[in-house]
């Protein structure tokens, strides 16, 4: 009786475990991976100790998420493109259902349209030498945008104010990064809106990341719901000073705490395809839909959308409310920005004029000039290179098999047919004339070679006679001589 009990739990429990491995789960269907560098420690300007502590509290937050935290703070340059690549390095290993989510709190910098994370060592004496001792932001997006995964997710603390005297012309904040222009499946986030400076904050942590760390934690909330949440908290705490930005091409869903959906089921339609089409709504929806409102609501509303029609719907509708002057500004900024980010899309001198035209006194004029100039120059140098490109292409081999071997001719095939042409074009009369040697022919060619055949044609014939009486006059030969070597060479 006991052995048929033993086998019957023994073979439960092998079913119980084989239902374990077979049963999808969250953590087994979807890899959580995530590098968080905090930058306080600069060795040039004054620290930044909320970097440090927005960093902590981040990799706590994202641990209890399920994310598998990497901690790098106080990073070099040589240490951030290391850290960057390795972090690329673990991604990549763990498969294309992996969630890639990298903080970054520290100084950031806009020069040229590029943005720029900034290293601890970092020490411009100019704007050029951000390029060589800073990490561009494209960088980082685009090595983990080339790796399957499932989402990228990237939050930017770094909008503070630019702290290098020596960059005082750089633009204030960060320029646009549009995710949609991408590889699809990224977010980004920005502490504040485009252009603009974010505030360390009074307390422990920025305003931004304060935020963050209170609504990441809710469950069951989409992403672009957790930072319409951020933005809005973050404008109540700094009284409208600071508003937050994000840009997304994801195409699941994702969730920090609860509900992600793992199983292998299609994406649900949630804040991804509601953002879309939010984006695509008329100044003249948002009227519809804020006619009527309470002030307090329908600015919430706005600044939850973030969009350039919403914000003009709500200047027209409460041209008197306390918070318009402030959204004033805001939009003016926005438009700005997008004409700022149109601009060095397109990298042209019409772009740059046109940009130029509308906003010659904001602080990005000097470096618009500065890329004018750059394009202007380069345009110069295009018809040059396009009239050598194809020759320099239809010279060069393709591929051994086609080499040619070695010419009697010069190398160049366009050259040497044209001095060919010279000397075979050469009248023949001229080298009769020129080489007077060939007046006297050799007597092997009259008497053997070049008996007269019967019949002549006349043309040969009258120009035999021609050309005999005229070197026979200038011999003094007889008629008998002359005759037989003119007629000679005119057969000839």
């Amino acid at each position: 009786m006991r052995r048929p009990l033993f086998c019957n739990l023994i073979l439960a429990s092998g079913l119980l475990a084989l239902t374990q491995l077979m049963t999808p789960t969250d953590a087994a269907a979807e890899a959580r991976l995530a590098l968080v560098i905090g930058q306080s420690a600069y060795r040039t300007v004054p620290e930044l100790p909320n970097a440090a502590n927005d960093a902590k509290g981040m990799a706590e937050l994202l641990g209890n998420a399920g994310f598998n935290v990497t901690a790098a703070p106080n990073l070099s340059q040589n240490e951030m493109r290391q850290a960057i690549s390795d972090f690329a390095g673990k991604v990549s290993a763990s498969g294309a259902d992996t969630i890639a989510l990298v903080f970054y709190a520290g100084h950031g910098l806009q020069i040229d349209g590029e943005n720029y994370l900034v290293p601890v060592d970092l020490d411009p004496k100019r704007e050029a030498d951000i390029p060589l001792q800073g990490v561009r932001l494209n960088d980082l997006l685009n090595t983990l945008g080339a790796l399957p995964t499932r989402a990228r997710i990237f939050m930017l603390d770094a909008c503070r104010n630019n702290p290098f005297p020596a960059l005082s012309g750089a633009g204030h904040g960060l320029a646009i990064v549009d995710t949609k222009a991408g590889a699809p499946g990224s977010f980004i986030s920005y502490s504040t809106s485009p252009g603009s400076e974010a505030e360390d904050g009074s307390g422990a942590d920025s305003p931004y990341t304060t935020a963050a760390l209170t609504v990441a934690k809710q469950p069951n909330v989409p992403i672009e719901e957790v930072f319409k949440r951020i933005r809005v908290a973050v404008v109540q705490s700094t009284d409208g000073r600071q508003i937050p930005w994000e840009s997304s091409s994801l195409t699941t869903d994702f969730k920090f705490f609860g509900g992600n959906g793992s199983s292998g089921q299609p994406p649900a339609p949630g804040a991804g395809a509601m953002a879309l089409a939010s984006a695509t709504r008329s100044v003249e929806d948002w009227r519809k839909d804020l006619q009527g409102k309470d002030p307090r609501v329908a600015y919430e509303l706005v600044i939850a959308d973030d969009t350039v029609p919403a914000y003009q719907a709500y200047i027209e509708l409460y041209a008197q409310d306390a918070h318009t002057p402030r959204l004033r500004t805001v939009l003016e900024r926005r438009r700005q920005m997008l004409a700022w980010d149109r601009a060095v899309a397109i990298n042209t001198r019409a772009s740059y004029e046109a940009y130029l035209a509308n906003w010659d006194n904001s602080d990005l004029a000097a470096t618009a000039r500065r890329l004018l100039l750059r394009v202007q120059n380069r345009n110069y140098s295009l018809p040059v290179a396009a009239a050598a490109l194809p020759v320099a292409v239809a010279m060069a081999p393709t591929c051994p098999c086609t080499a040619p071997t070695t010419p009697a001719t010069p190398i160049n095939p366009t050259v040497a047919p044209i001095i060919k042409r010279r000397v075979d074009d050469t009248p023949p009369k001229r080298k009769v004339v020129d080489a007077p040697p060939k007046r006297r022919p050799p007597p092997d060619e009259v008497v053997v070679e070049r008996a007269p055949p019967s019949g002549p044609p006349p043309g040969a014939v009258m120009q035999g006679i021609g050309i005999g009486i005229g070197i026979g006059m200038g011999m003094g030969g007889g008629g008998r001589g002359g005759g037989e070597y003119h007629n000679e060479r005119g057969r000839y």
